[in-house]
């Protein structure tokens, strides 16, 4: 019978996991989560969500630097024997012995339908690319990136307006209830692993800066604003615009009937709409110059000027 269990986690993410498994009575011997690391502008030493939770609950947490070659977490996992090892968003590749240490193995919360999205960012790649489906898949994890057997897997779509910050929460709700439920599974011996179809992996990557580049002559409105809903918060989406760089707040893809050059601006009214490729057009809403104000597309136009030609893309750099 599953009882003892380990908990690898760091991000809010991860908290709602932690939540289902006490309520639903597991024990929880250990929880080993990254350390606090520094944030924001000001760089305060924060601590990770995971660990703020687990204190709440009483439960006993570990923040080691590294595992691959800690003999001291080794030896006291070997002593706890646990029944399983629960991993959800940790941030570290665990090391062959510590996958096969426990009897039903390390069991990963992974927000994809695998094998789709194999990776560190698969709910932000999923908006990106303009997904209409995605869920959750519980797995046992092995030295691959993503590649263990999966042991189930939930659905659910995804709404056109939805941003990534909404599906994480969304996703993580879900996904505590699906690692209840394959516990309950594998315990009764109902889940069978299954082996992924390698040949139908995509990969998701972290994220870097200049994925939130848009590049108006390669991709469409359309590609542009599934972007900005999945690089929120983080890198959101930015072009340059008179040597700056210009954060792109708030857009919608906009119907206008014209073809210019993609990065050309058409100014209608109070409107600020930027030509695309495919000869689609991508209407911002609210933007910031670097080092002014975030304002709207009228107050942008009031103190930029409406003059015809205006467009948006000239090379940067050091961004």
């Amino acid at each position: 019978m599953v009882k003892r269990l380990v908990f690898c986690g760091t991000p809010a993410f991860a908290v709602p996991t932690l939540n289902a498994l006490v309520e639903a009575g597991y024990e929880i011997a250990w929880v080993l989560t990254q350390p606090d690391r520094p944030v924001g502008r000001k760089q305060v030493l924060t601590a990770p969500a995971v660990k703020t939770r687990a204190l709440e609950l009483g439960l006993t947490v570990d923040q080691p630097e590294s595992i691959r070659r800690n003999e001291a977490v080794r030896a006291r996992l070997e002593a706890m024997a646990p029944d399983g090892i629960v991993v959800v968003a940790y941030g570290r590749i665990l090391p062959e012995w510590m996958l096969a240490l426990p009897r039903l193995g390390c069991i990963n919360l992974h927000a994809s339908l695998l094998p789709r999205h194999r990776g560190a960012a698969p709910i932000q790649w999923a908006l990106a690319l303009g997904d209409a489906v995605t869920g959750n898949t519980t797995m046992q994890l092995d030295a691959g990136m993503d590649t263990g057997p999966m042991l189930l897997q939930e659905e659910m779509a995804i709404g056109p307006e939805l941003t990534a910050v909404e599906l994480f929460a969304e996703l993580a709700g879900r996904g505590a209830r699906l690692m209840v439920e394959t516990l309950e599974g594998l315990d009764s011996g109902a889940i069978q692993p299954k082996a992924q179809d390698g040949s139908r992996a995509t990969l998701a990557p972290m994220l870097q800066r200049e994925d939130g580049r848009m590049e108006f002559a390669r991709q469409t409105a359309t590609e542009i604003w599934n972007r900005w809903r999945g690089f929120q918060p983080w890198p959101g989406i930015f072009t340059s615009w008179r040597g700056k760089k210009l954060i792109a707040h708030r857009v919608s893809v906009a119907d206008l009937q014209k073809v210019v050059a993609p990065g050309v601006a058409f100014v209608d009214g109070q409107r600020l709409l930027v030509a695309c490729a495919e000869a689609s057009w991508l209407e911002l809403l609210e933007v910031q110059v670097e080092g002014r104000a975030r304002v709207t597309a009228e107050e942008f136009l009031r103190g930029a000027g409406a003059e015809t030609g205006l467009r948006f893309g000239d090379a940067l750099s050091g961004l």
